[in-house]
């Protein structure tokens, strides 16, 4: 499915005590986004092929969007926000329009996932990276924090967290998947991008609160702004 375009990392960690952080290593972690809709009748495949990168090295993410909500079913998950991440890395991609379901990986449009197992999408590119990260919670909180040191401290840099979580489902009533049963991993519940800096950087972050049935990873992904293309990331999930 098509809509017009509108211009406008390290393994994960499960942590059980009250100290919980990453530090990311010297390769580039693969960074994989899908965008999906639960409006969508060909997403479920891509949601399923998703949930079976739990446990990998990657920091993967599915970032629901709502240009399908007209269609009758109203994806819940689905915002705004996601909808203008998408448009940009269609931007730096040169594509003509946006779709789901789409996957990008490390910040490039992605078709060939079809197919492929998860240890084939989750191969580190033997790329170096190009930042290092440290990230931990502070105590037993919702506040994080991170510090970038990117490679090259002259070059410009961008960053987004997101909060995602497992476990989550849909039995669709209308639409295009009425009737349908959608199980959804690695949903963006939060998505909050930072500014542009150069050399090295303290950042903070605030999380929504933790929900018991719903597994969650706090994700950092540190990207060039003139390209999309991310430096490093890492996806830190924590005990309660």
């Amino acid at each position: 499915m098509t809509a017009p375009l509108l211009l406008g990392a390290c393994l994960p960690v499960w942590a059980t005590s009250a100290a919980c952080e990453i530090q990311s290593g010297a390769q580039r972690t693969p960074v994989i986004e899908l965008f999906t809709s639960e409006g969508c009748s060909s997403c479920p495949p891509a949601d399923q092929w998703l949930s079976t990168l739990k446990g990998t090295p990657v920091v993967a993410q599915a970032f629901h969007v709502g240009y399908w909500d007209y269609i009758g079913w109203v994806d819940r998950f689905a915002t705004t926000a996601n909808t203008t991440h998408q448009r940009e890395l269609a931007s730096v991609n040169h594509l003509s329009s946006i779709y789901t379901p789409q996957l990008v990986r490390n910040g490039r449009d992605w078709p060939e996932w079809r197919g492929l197992r998860a240890s084939q999408a989750s191969q580190a590119s033997g790329e170096p990276a190009r930042a290092s990260i440290h990230l931990q919670r502070v105590g037993q909180t919702d506040q994080f924090t991170a510090q970038v040191n990117p490679i090259d401290g002259a070059a410009p840099w961008s960053a987004y967290w997101t909060v995602t979580e497992h476990g989550h489902n849909s039995r669709v009533k209308a639409g295009e998947n009425r009737g349908e049963f959608l199980q959804h991993d690695f949903v963006v519940r939060q998505y909050t991008p930072v500014g542009r800096y150069q050399g090295n950087q303290s950042l903070s972050f605030v999380s929504i609160p933790a929900q018991p049935d719903h597994p969650r990873q706090v994700n950092l992904v540190v990207h060039d702004p003139r390209t999309g293309l991310p430096l490093q990331a890492v996806s830190l999930q924590c005990g309660s």
